[in-house]
């Protein structure tokens, strides 16, 4: 798949906030070459869309305006039965898995950052995609459960796909499985891996560009063959093993780009950054309010004082 050139990416990339402006046009160019997204296409497929979710009544969004329905049927190359599906298959999940969307405050979900379990660098990659990093080997399972990790990706999730480029080029995963042991393989059920690709290919409207997985050992192996009857061949060829060779993971993601853990120059950024600094933001606390998390009146109240000042 074409890339995007390093010097079309911006260098003020530091700062923790998301991009909720109009894709540059390189990366709207990027839409029309790979996803056929053109002004006309996006026009009659959306309203194709919305009449189908009307007409087929298999779910009742939340929601029904063009910025959010354009987030599936980008996710799906502008083919409206394939976003339908994708659009039920989201609100089946939220659905039959209450436990990790229902009374979720993500202010309270900092334990997820404290413990370095999981993190989402400020700076994206040289082609322009948001990263999520997991560190398993951090993750003790008898202080939280797995739950706890699907509600802080969740949550990652639905703002990640507030920026349109990342509705458009997708996210790159790394698994840094260091440390991991039996115990975490232990809490990787049949039902927990087909959570996770729901979330990564079904069920949510963020494209997996790739895969990295890092300092896979014998455990992995146990770990990996309860998903492996979950991927399809086209899943399973996004999925890079680089063990300890970071020489290896450099050749998809620059060292200018990745945390100085994994040979890169760039900091890390603890995960509770994000939720305090997008909490100070009023259109995106209305998103998350709309999604059902709880926004606590502290958080409400100043975001209503900013708005009347």
């Amino acid at each position: 798949m074409p890339e995007l050139k390093g010097d079309q990416v911006q260098v003020d990339d530091e700062e923790v906030c998301l991009d909720l402006g109009e894709p540059s046009p390189e990366v709207m160019e990027y839409a029309r070459k790979e996803l056929g997204e053109t002004d006309e296409v996006k026009c009659s497929t959306l309203q194709e869309l919305r009449d189908m979710i009307y007409e087929r009544g298999e779910c009742l969004p939340h929601r029904m305006d063009d910025d959010f329905l354009i987030r599936f049927l980008r996710a799906k190359s502008f083919s409206v039965n394939r976003a339908h599906r994708m659009i039920v298959n989201y609100y089946n999940f939220k659905e039959e898995h209450p436990e990790i969307h229902q009374d979720v405050n993500p202010m309270e979900m900092k334990h997820i950052g404290d413990d370095d379990v999981m993190t989402v660098p400020a700076y994206r990659t040289q082609c322009g995609r948001r990263m999520m990093i997991y560190r398993l080997g951090n993750w003790d399972p008898r202080k939280y459960s797995v739950e706890e990790i699907f509600k802080a990706t969740v949550i990652v999730l639905e703002l990640g796909i507030l920026e349109p480029r990342a509705q458009i080029l997708g996210g790159v995963v790394l698994f840094d499985l260091e440390g991991i042991t039996m115990a975490h393989a232990w809490t990787i059920t049949p039902q927990v891996a087909s959570m996770v690709i729901a979330l990564m290919v079904s069920a949510f409207p963020m494209k997996t560009y790739a895969i990295h997985i890092l300092h896979q050992s014998w455990v992995f192996d146990v770990m990996f063959s309860v998903f492996k009857p979950f991927l399809d061949v086209r899943m399973q060829n996004k999925i890079f093993f680089h063990g300890s060779d970071m020489d290896s993971l450099h050749e998809h993601i620059s060292p200018s780009h990745l945390p100085k853990k994994y040979g890169g120059t760039r900091e890390e950024l603890p995960y509770y950054k994000w939720i305090d600094s997008l909490s100070k933001v009023h259109k995106i606390v209305k998103e998350m309010k709309q999604l059902g998390y709880i926004v606590s009146e502290e958080i409400q109240k100043k975001l209503d004082q900013s708005v009347e000042d």
